[in-house]
């Protein structure tokens, strides 16, 4: 009998796909790690990345056929982690079926518990400097980073995060929505039951508190430090004119919300001397602003919407842009469209403006 996922067939050892050979693989490449670098980092970040990928798919679809062989990797991630894997798995299993956990005594939990007090008594014993100021911050910071992803992933009820680079590293567990709908299903294949309206975000799970941070408030940040200020206009100048001569010949350009600190225009008007540029901004305290930092360009206080300013040969939109961002991809509303997005959302032609901002330029043509 064989069984088919992402029709790559599984025989012999494995259960379910091959893919889960990589898992297998990568756990033993943690394990080598943390030997060769036992450094508070790599415990702490390979905790949370483990046993949010590895050890969580083999809790719901154990890699192997045989029980004995699901048995002796459990004990293995046990070690390597420091959380007993059954003690994990019912409270996991617990947290999908809406149950409150309560601790249920094995022999399976019994016998991973007294492998993990043993490396911890032998780290103790042995290597007392490095098990105190090593592992023991390691492993705490690593469980906080676990319970941080576990809150944001549900902090507004089941979110899901589609960034390629996020899912390409932990195996899809971006697809948080359609993993709790189906928990049964394997990671190869959740990209497969997509919804539609399911509630996304634009970051993982780890990093999802900087939705707390609006981008207005990091603009203002950005206008208080001259040095952030060259920092921001070369990476973007940078990019923009790496996408340059890609566009048609530009005689009116027109940036969207770019009042606070017209970045965009202030590059314009660099590159382009001879442009028209139009800066629409709905706040007029941003205007102000914008007015005192670059000269010789239109400012129109009105909320942009799409399908207006179509005349202009480039029209510029900002990340913090709120709309309809997909439309655009795919109807520009002018010759040539400039999308400030986040650097996993690759679209268009596109080039990445810095890895420090996160962020990258989409440019799509009509």
């Amino acid at each position: 009998m064989t069984t088919a996922v992402l029709g790559i067939e599984s025989r012999g050892v494995l259960r379910f796909s091959r893919w889960d050979a990589l898992l297998i693989g990568l756990a033993a490449v943690h394990g080598l790690a943390l030997a060769a670098w036992p450094a508070i980092p790599i415990i702490a970040i390979g905790i949370w990345w483990n046993s949010n990928t590895i050890a969580h798919n083999f809790i719901h679809r154990p890699f192997f056929r045989r029980p004995l062989l699901n048995l002796v990797f459990s004990c293995y991630l046990s070690v390597l982690l420091g959380i007993p894997q059954a003690l994990w798995r019912d409270r996991h299993l617990a947290h999908h079926a809406g149950m409150k956990w309560r601790l249920h005594v094995s022999g399976r939990l019994a016998m991973e518990t007294s492998l993990v007090l043993s490396l911890w008594t032998t780290l103790a014993a042995w290597y007392p400097g490095f098990f105190l100021r090593a592992y023991v911050p390691g492993y705490f910071i690593g469980l906080g980073l676990c319970a941080l992803q576990g809150y944001y992933e549900h902090a507004h009820g089941a979110t899901s995060h589609y960034g390629w680079i996020y899912n390409a590293l932990c195996f899809n567990d971006g697809y948080h929505v359609e993993h709790h709908a189906n928990p049964g299903v394997h990671w190869t294949r959740l990209t497969e039951r997509l919804k539609p309206d399911a509630h996304t975000s634009a970051w993982p799970a780890l990093v999802r508190w900087l939705d707390s941070f609006s981008l207005e408030t990091l603009e203002k940040l950005v206008l208080r430090s001259p040095g952030l200020q060259r920092f921001v206009l070369k990476s973007h100048h940078r990019a923009f004119c790496a996408l340059l001569p890609q566009m048609p010949p530009i005689r009116r350009a027109v940036v969207v919300g770019g009042g606070l600190f017209p970045r965009t225009a202030l590059i314009l008007r660099d590159v382009l001397p001879s442009a028209q540029i139009v800066v629409i901004d709905s706040s007029p305290e941003n205007l102000t602003i914008a007015r005192s930092l670059i000269a010789n360009v239109e400012f129109v206080n009105h909320r942009y919407v799409p399908g207006e300013f179509g005349d202009c040969d480039l029209l510029v939109i900002p990340l913090a842009f709120k709309g309809d961002r997909a439309a655009i991809y795919e109807h520009p509303p002018s010759c040539a469209v400039l999308i400030h997005d986040w650097m996993w959302r690759r679209r268009g032609t596109g080039r990445l403006v810095s890895a420090a901002l996160l962020k990258r330029m989409n440019l799509v043509l009509q």
